[in-house]
């Protein structure tokens, strides 16, 4: 790539925010010489973290260009490389990235970074990394691309995260990783740990691995890694390598091969192949084995750029930094947070699963006192008893300390009377799910607390303004709806029905930042965002099985969408019961675009808990007697029919959600399905996925997102 070529490129983005490269002289103890330190630092604060854009990657090429030249003369015997506090680099500029329309500009990206990586390889000195915190991608693998590298104890997010977000390592991980620490564990790096919720390593299990040389304690990290060194340079320190391997070794060889076939067979369980980049990976992977730095990285670069094209990568920023980076720190519609009322005790009516969950939450992040009740003594105490067991689980794993454990403890007890309520300031609901039992609840607590304590429910499918009907003060009652398990689904669907006031909404929305959840703005509608589009899809499948799609084909139909789950697996999940219940509840309000299954409720009837089970060979089957009790019509579809079935229904039931005011917008939903249903980053969440098999167009006459959003803009 020529100068010219880079300059053109850093002249694309004159309002990047460069990460400089600055660099001081040290002198090493002993008379052993001076030795380079560059510290990347984009001059901003702690949350605006360092990234490697064009103008950036030029600035760090030409640091290290004049470095070279003085080690050539002479002049220093090492250059180490760190960063500001608590990052090393956070990667690429990943909207930067997305704005190379051109295959050529994205060619030319990956180009500028293998040159200017390749220096960093080559300086005719020793180079080392400093990994003193987060460590991303190309952050990464600026340590890959030193000699030697140290990290702090106190470093977390360290990770080559490219397959989540729908590229490769594209300069020089996919080379160096497998030869330092192993394929197995390179896989594990570059695949398993960005298809599992994008999984990273910490400082000690990075150290661990052997991807770094040597580990110390983050108050004198940089003094204790320039001493480290020292050492090394002066021949006093030889880094253990034991994890790294030859590549033409005979037993390395199937190693890798089998390390590749593991990675395959672990795309296709989490993915089903529905997104072209883990594959690309390990195509990398398995061809470099044979290669020369060279030339991986000339394939790294072919494959980087047409990457960069693909609707799957700009669905993935759309979704990752778009929806969950930024708008899910602005929630669409939520009041000025002054509003907000102080919350100091919180009450929870119900001693059930879900409800000891709310308590163990509210507790834990909160820091309040928390009140349980339940209709007699020995429910109360099964739910503190739960809560406490949760905690001594989390102190067993050493996530919290024994003072946490302990105060976590004394903040949830538990009362048979409503009267215990009588001073907390929010009160939620976890009952049964019937709009009658409801509504008693909330007259009972309303007649104790006082006129300024919000109200809230729970419900996943209910009606919230029918509960607010007979209230005195109906302005006060909020929807607060968890997903299950409670502690690790991050959403929390914030419903507000047509008298609920600015100040209980701005509190809610305080309570759900306090508990570290996304909160989305909800209108009051049958069973809100994720349940009602789960239960639309989940019909349309269960439909076609009713009318004889053999039940292999319906529940595999929807494979190439990469969901975390098949429709009937998800079904046995949420239990049939209750999704039958939801079911019915969808049924009454929006009419046959939910229809309700007799086969499953025969199921349900009959105390089915689920339409599979293991067969002989360990595939699941239908039983007999399961068959027996359900009655099918004679008009079976193929996979493709109930795939295209499936895509228009959605496009339809949230096509009409965004029309009746749901939520603010396309880019809500896809937040809720994102985080409240684990649909795939690739997919953009929903909406980019229903433009780009043109479900959209087909149903509703038009996109949901605008070209260039989600997907490559629009020619001219």
């Amino acid at each position: 790539m020529s100068a010219a070529e880079f300059q053109k490129l850093a002249g694309l983005f004159p309002d990047e925010t460069v990460t400089h490269s600055y660099v001081q002289d040290i002198e090493l103890p002993g008379n052993a010489g001076t030795f380079a330190l560059i510290t990347l630092d984009n001059g901003l604060d702690h949350t605006k973290p360092t990234t490697l854009g064009p103008n950036t990657l030029v600035e760090l090429g030409t640091v290290l260009e004049g470095l070279k030249d003085r080690a050539a003369r002479g002049e220093i015997v090492g250059v180490g490389i760190t960063g500001k506090p608590y990052f090393l680099v956070a990667g690429a500029d990943l909207s930067a990235v997305k704005r190379l329309e051109e295959r050529e500009h994205g060619l030319w990206m990956a180009q500028l970074g293998h040159d200017v990586y390749a220096t960093l390889a080559d300086l005719g000195v020793p180079s080392f990394a400093f990994i003193n915190g987060l460590a991303l991608g190309g952050g990464l693998e600026i340590a890959l691309q030193s000699t030697y590298r140290t990290v702090s104890t106190g470093a977390g997010a360290l990770a080559l995260p490219e397959a989540f977000i729908g590229l490769v390592p594209g300069w020089g991980g996919v080379y160096i990783l497998p030869r330092l620490i192993g394929p197995e564990n390179a896989v594990k790096v570059m695949i398993e740990n960005p298809l599992s919720n994008n999984r990273t390593l910490t400082g000690p299990q990075a150290f661990q691995l052997g991807i770094a040389d040597a580990i110390f304690e983050p108050a004198d990290f940089v003094e204790q890694s320039i001493a480290w060194a020292a050492k090394v340079i002066a021949g006093e320190a030889v880094p253990d390598r034991s994890n790294s391997v030859d590549p033409e070794d005979p037993s390395v060889v199937e190693r890798w091969a089998g390390a590749v076939a593991a990675g395959r067979a672990f795309v296709e369980a989490k993915t089903s192949n529905a997104s072209p980049a883990p594959a690309k990976v390990l195509d990398i992977l398995e061809a470099n084995r044979t290669m020369g730095k060279a030339d991986s990285a000339a394939l790294e670069c072919e494959t980087l750029a047409e990457l960069m094209q693909t609707d799957e990568f700009r669905s993935t920023v759309y979704a990752f930094l778009d929806l969950v980076q930024k708008r899910s720190k602005r929630p669409a519609g939520a009041p000025d947070r002054k509003l907000a009322r102080p919350v100091t005790k919180i009450g929870v009516v119900g001693a059930g699963l879900m409800a000891s969950q709310l308590a163990l939450l509210f507790a834990r992040q909160l820091k309040v006192p928390v009140v349980l009740t339940d209709i007699d003594q020995e429910r109360v105490d099964k739910g503190v008893a739960y809560v406490h067991a949760e905690v001594d689980k989390l102190l067993g794993k050493k996530r919290i300390s024994s003072d946490a454990a302990n105060r976590t403890k004394a903040l949830v007890s538990g009362s048979v009377s409503k009267e215990a309520f009588a001073d907390a300031d929010f009160v939620i609901e976890a009952v049964f799910e019937e709009l009658n039992v409801k509504k008693q609840v909330f007259a009972e607590v309303e007649a104790i607390v006082s006129p300024e304590c919000i109200l809230a429910t729970n419900t996943s499918s209910l009606s919230v303004t029918a509960m607010a009907e007979d209230l005195q003060h109906p302005e006060r009652l909020v929807g607060f709806h968890f997903f299950n398990p409670v502690a690790v689904m991050p959403l929390l669907e914030i419903v507000r029905a047509p008298k609920t006031d600015d100040a209980v909404l701005a509190t809610a929305f305080e309570l759900a930042k306090g508990l570290k959840k996304t909160a989305v703005l909800v209108k009051d509608a049958a069973a809100f965002v994720v349940n009602r589009i789960l239960l639309r899809l989940m019909g349309e499948v269960i439909a076609a099985f009713d009318e004889g799609t053999p039940a292999d084909v319906a529940d595999s139909a929807l494979r190439p969408m990469g969901l975390p789950m098949s429709p009937f697996t998800l079904s046995a999940m949420v239990g049939l019961p209750v999704a039958q219940h939801v079911q019915e509840s969808l049924h009454a309000a929006f009419g046959e675009r939910f229809a309700v299954s007799q086969n499953l409720q025969k199921l349900v009837d009959n105390g089915v808990k689920s339409l599979w089970a293991p067969g002989p060979d360990g595939q699941p089957v239908i039983p007999a007697d399961t068959l027996a009790l359900m009655s099918f019509g004679t008009t079976p579809s193929t996979s493709e029919e109930v795939l295209r079935r499936t895509q228009d229904a959605l496009a339809e039931e949230i096509g009409l959600m965004l029309s009746e005011g749901v939520v603010a917008g396309p880019e809500d939903i896809d937040l809720c399905v994102i985080l409240g249903a684990g649909w795939p980053m690739f997919l953009g969440g929903i909406t980019p996925y229903l433009d780009r098999v043109g479900a959209s167009e087909r149903v509703n006459g038009k996109r949901f997102l605008a070209p260039g959003i989600a997907s490559k803009p629009a020619a001219g």
